[in-house]
This record gives C-alpha cells, structure tokens and sequence, in this order.
C-alpha cells in the first residue's frame, strides 16, 4: 500500500511555485487514491493530467498496484483547509455548525484560527413591535463547524 504520508509530500513539493494547493489526498486500503487539488484562480484538466503523470512517474504501478483520480475541489464541495477560505472571502458561503444550526452569509474574514460570517437575521429591537432585519456576525473556528462550502445561488 502507497505511503500517504509519502504521498503527500510529494504532491505538495510538485505543486510548489504554482497558484496550486493540495486540498486531500485518500488512500484505501485497495489502493484507490484520490487526490484533491485546488487554486487561487482555476484547475483545469490539463494540470489534472499534468499532476497525474508526475505522480505515476514517481510511484510505479509495478511496484505498487493502485488506481489513480486527481480532481479539482468541487464548487460545491466543503471547505476542507484554511486557503480555500480565504480564497472565498467576500463570497457567500453556507456554514453547518458543531449544534447543527445553518448561517448564509458573507465570508468577511479567514484568519489563522478562526473565520466570520456576516450574516442578515432578523432582529428585534427592544420595544419594537417587529422585528428588522440586521447584519450579524458570526466567528467560527475552523474545527468548530460541521462543513463551510460556497453558497451557490440562481
């Protein structure tokens, strides 16, 4: 069985210099790897191949049976590391936290360990009779939340 450890290093010694970032990398115990990449402007399917090759290169299928995927991070998929936060900040994004309670709204900041959502709620102002609508923020940590994704909306 591949080394994810090994693996990982690799990928992201490969992905060095680039706009590129590793999002994930899963091994099963068949030796089915995926591999999740990301950038700061796009992936296309020509650095997919690209990266493809370069690993199986480096990682012979003599030695080592394994089925490959290198993929770009889905538009719809949960954020998984902190560079695809801030990548989104000032988007709409969708977050599920740790008490199961759902906030859309604008991703304002990512810091180092924790991000904000400013999010419109209603409110009522102490003695009114209705209540209005706010913006709100919301700080989350990153291991605080279920999942974060991009909000998309029609």
């Amino acid at each position: 069985m591949i080394d994810k450890k090994t693996l990982t290093a690799f990928i992201e010694k490969q992905l060095e210099g680039t706009d590129l970032y590793l999002v994930d990398v899963a091994v099963t115990p068949s030796n089915e790897i995926t591999v999740e990449i990301d950038s700061d402007t796009s992936v296309d399917i020509d650095r997919c191949v690209s990266l493809t090759r370069e690993i199986e290169l480096a990682f012979d299928r003599d030695v080592e049976d394994y089925e490959l995927e290198v993929g770009s991070a889905g538009l719809t998929s949960p954020f998984k590391v902190r560079r695809q936060y801030e990548k989104n900040v000032g988007r709409e994004v969708e977050v599920l936290s740790a008490d199961g309670k759902k906030y859309k709204g604008l991703l304002r900041e990512a810091g180092a360990d924790t991000f904000t959502v400013v999010c419109e709620e209603k409110v009522r102002p102490e003695g009114a009779k209705r209540p209005v609508i706010e913006k709100v923020e919301h700080t989350f940590g990153y291991d605080e939340v279920k999942y974060t994704k991009y909000l998309l909306q029609f």
